[in-house]
C-alpha cells in the first residue's frame, strides 16, 4: 500500500498538518471502519500500521485474532516506539 495514496483516500491530502481536527477525526473513522471490515490480513495490518502511526491504533491484543499477526504488530509497535524515543 502507497502511504501518500492511503492519506489521500482517507483524509482528502496527503499533507494532514493542513486539515482541521475534524477533518482528521473524520479521516480516523473512515480508516477505523476499513480496518475492522477488512479481511485480508496484509491489507489490514498496513491499515494498522497508519492507525497506530496517527495515534488511534486499538491495542494488538483486541486487533489481531491471529497470533502471528498480533506478535508482528506489537514487534511493529515497539520498534517504532523506540525510533520516536530516539528521535
Amino acid at each position: 500500500m502507497d502511504l501518500d495514496a492511503l492519506l489521500y483516500h482517507y483524509f482528502g491530502t496527503e499533507a494532514l498538518e493542513t486539515l482541521d481536527e475534524a477533518a482528521i477525526d473524520s479521516g480516523l473513522e473512515r480508516l477505523r471502519i476499513d480496518f475492522g471490515t477488512e479481511r485480508e490480513s496484509s491489507r489490514r495490518f498496513a491499515l494498522w500500521v497508519l492507525l497506530h502511526s496517527l495515534g488511534a491504533a486499538p491495542d494488538p491484543a483486541t486487533a489481531f485474532k491471529d497470533a502471528r499477526e498480533r506478535q508482528a504488530a506489537e514487534t511493529y509497535a515497539r520498534a517504532a516506539d523506540q525510533l520516536g524515543r530516539d528521535s
